[in-house]
């Protein structure tokens, strides 16, 4: 089985955790879905959060979600002029047999303007 890594993106419209827990809710659910992954197939993740959103750990979204135990780290992005506002980033890195090309990033919300190359119809 090879380890490979799986992108995703969402955005908050309003810095609260109840946003913050709903919009990684639908993220980490549309990734799971789209990929027929669980819990065992998961390695890691990694987050990054824009440094507008200070209502709540991505990470403790995530763990509520559902992942638990799954080792997490989170970081803050590059404060960039002009980058995209209060917008979550997530990297899995999973165990799977489907191939690179057989992957599906996910790009939720405003994030879909980040790779829309990635996005499906």
């Amino acid at each position: 089985m090879a380890v490979r890594a799986l992108r995703g993106a969402t955005t908050l419209d309003e810095d609260t955790p109840e946003q913050m827990h709903d919009r990684m809710k639908a993220l980490f659910s549309a990734l799971y879905e789209r990929n027929g992954l669980d819990n065992g197939d998961v390695i890691s993740v990694f987050l990054t959060a824009t440094p507008d959103i200070t209502s709540e750990f991505p990470a403790r979204a995530a763990r509520a979600w559902g992942l638990d135990d799954v080792p997490l780290l989170g970081a803050q992005e590059l404060d960039v002029a002009g980058a995209m506002p209060r917008c979550v980033r997530v990297l899995l890195h999973v165990e799977t047999e489907r191939g690179r090309d057989e992957l599906k990033h996910v790009f939720l919300e405003g994030a879909v303007q980040l790779r829309p190359d990635l996005v499906d119809d």
